[in-house]
């Protein structure tokens, strides 16, 4: 199986536990692979044979800078979920890091999600 990914996809959003963390927008970084035969389309040179990796830029981008959510478990869920709704994704992995949190540390999640 092959992987298609994105890298450090910078987007804001109001997300967190506090209220002042809702009230502004913060800044994170998101990475999205998906497991993905891409033969067909290393075969073909064509767009409609593989996934569009500017698709799950896209949801991801309207997940975070949509509602708010007070867990990043539950942000990168969501993230995880609208990449799910392309019907040839079996299995997505989210890495979400919110990049101003800490001065010493960034905080973050990584998680796996498959088709059920």
């Amino acid at each position: 199986m092959d992987t298609i990914f994105i890298k450090d996809l910078a987007v804001r959003g109001k997300h967190g536990v506090s209220d002042e963390e809702r009230a502004r927008e913060q800044g994170f970084l998101i990475d999205i692979s998906i497991d993905f035969d891409t033969h067909v389309a290393a075969k073909s040179d064509e767009l409609a044979d593989t996934v569009d990796y500017g698709d799950f830029r896209n949801a991801a981008k309207r997940v975070v800078e949509g509602d708010s959510f007070r867990l990043l478990e539950r942000l990168a869920d969501a993230v995880a979920q609208e990449v799910l709704k392309d019907s040839r994704i079996s299995r997505v992995a989210v890495s979400l890091r919110k990049t101003e949190m800490f001065r010493d540390c960034t905080p973050g999640i990584q998680i796996t999600r498959e088709r059920e």
